[in-house]
């Protein structure tokens, strides 16, 4: 009888740690498939209506998604994809772990451990998870409306509640791409701050991620949202968070290096951006709002001519336009650009993000200006305002 190979013990070990209940939870990792973003993929045991599952999280750099499989369907997924897209599985069972390691050019190795844990893993569906912003530790949350007395979201705040989590989250991330040392002074102005969720919650984070020196500036052109944000702020004894009433254009920002604007309508979003460049930001985040000034110019492609004469797809390609010349233009300003979707659409229609690191190199790139010229060139854009901030001519 043939010897088992590593794979085929180790999936051994994964079918009877699924028969017994003991299976805590799986990872697959390194992965080399072409799926943009995917970093790994983790999985635990579910019990639902249906029956049990094996829960996958399909681990993204800026989000995850979640499937469920029926314990067959789960195995037979994970056989296809370790030694194929992932290379590395890591299983936990209540008393031990199995690696295995199916790297090309190398020997298969398999790596059994003791492991400490005795009780059996938790099979909810509800099982409680670990937020970027706990509801109990944050009395903001509750004098600004989104949570109860008691420490429960209120009904209809929960896609805010998620917002705030995700952008959290984000900027934790982002902080670190910057590498910005939490011993060193920081500012961070959230520019159009609105009721000033974000801007509590960065102070938030700030705090827990060890800045000693941080201050937190929200700038709202409603007077009354600036002192209902003042009144919050000064309620909770937080020294290092004020509002101010101001228009993101005309505001004057002496140091910053972080700026933060969710929302701004229209070229209020690039009035944020270039504050941003302007004042030397080591990190920007924006999430724009409605992109209304490129669809009057736009005069599509004749390729494209026959498909944009529909009105919804000639606003969604002034849309992608809009926030791929600003992605473009903080290249030439010498940030690092990232555009992606930070929450599901089914929470907010108002779902993309650029974040941009700014970069060491001194100098604009004359191939990086060419690129603006000849995006905004394609669709017959002579006007841009973001480019007028940053005096930077469209046309060659």
């Amino acid at each position: 009888m043939a010897t088992p190979s590593p794979k085929e013990r180790w999936l051994g070990l994964l079918r009877e740690a699924l028969h017994s209940g003991s299976l805590v939870k799986l990872t697959l990792g390194g992965y080399g498939g072409t799926e943009t973003g995917l970093k790994n993929l983790h999985m635990r045991p579910l019990e639902l209506r249906a029956g049990p599952q094996l829960s996958f999280v399909y681990r993204y750099a800026t989000k995850d998604v979640t499937k469920n499989f029926s314990h067959e369907e789960g195995v037979a997924r994970i056989t296809e994809l370790l030694g194929g897209d992932f290379q590395t599985g890591h299983l936990f069972t209540t008393s031990q772990s199995a690696q295995i390691e199916l790297r090309p050019g190398r020997k298969p190795k398999l790596t059994l451990n003791k492991t400490a844990r005795t009780a059996p893993p938790s099979t909810s569906h509800d099982r409680k998870r670990e937020r970027a912003i706990g509801v109990e530790q944050n009395h903001w949350l509750h004098l600004l409306g989104v949570t109860t007395a008691e420490g429960t979201v209120r009904e209809g705040m929960g896609d805010k509640f998620r917002q705030i989590g995700k952008f959290t989250e984000i900027l934790q991330h982002s902080l670190m791409a910057a590498k910005l040392d939490p011993t060193q002074p920081l500012r961070l102005v959230d520019m159009g701050c609105g009721k000033g969720y974000l801007a509590f919650a960065a102070r938030n984070l700030l705090e827990r991620l060890g800045w000693k020196n941080a201050d937190v500036r929200g700038v709202e052109v409603r007077p009354e949202l600036v002192d209902l944000c003042n009144r919050v702020s000064g309620e909770c004894g937080f020294q290092n968070l004020r509002f101010e009433p101001g228009v993101i254009a005309s505001t004057p920002l002496e140091r910053v290096e972080v700026l933060v604007a969710l929302h701004a309508c229209d070229t209020a979003t690039d009035d944020a951006l270039a504050r941003g460049v302007q004042a030397g930001a080591s990190l920007i985040v924006v999430a724009p709002c409605c992109h209304k000034q490129l669809r009057p110019q736009l005069k599509p492609p004749p390729m494209l001519a026959g498909a944009l004469r529909h009105g919804i797809l000639l606003e969604r390609e002034a849309e992608f336009i809009t926030d791929a010349l600003r992605a473009a233009l903080l290249e030439w300003a010498r940030y690092e650009t990232k555009v992606f979707e930070f929450i599901s659409p089914e929470h907010t229609s108002k779902n993309l993000m650029i974040t941009a690191v700014k970069r060491t190199e001194r100098g604009a790139s004359a191939a990086a200006a060419q690129r603006v010229r000849d995006l905004a060139g394609f669709y017959g854009i002579r006007r841009q305002t973001l480019a007028e901030r940053l005096s930077f001519t469209l046309g060659n």
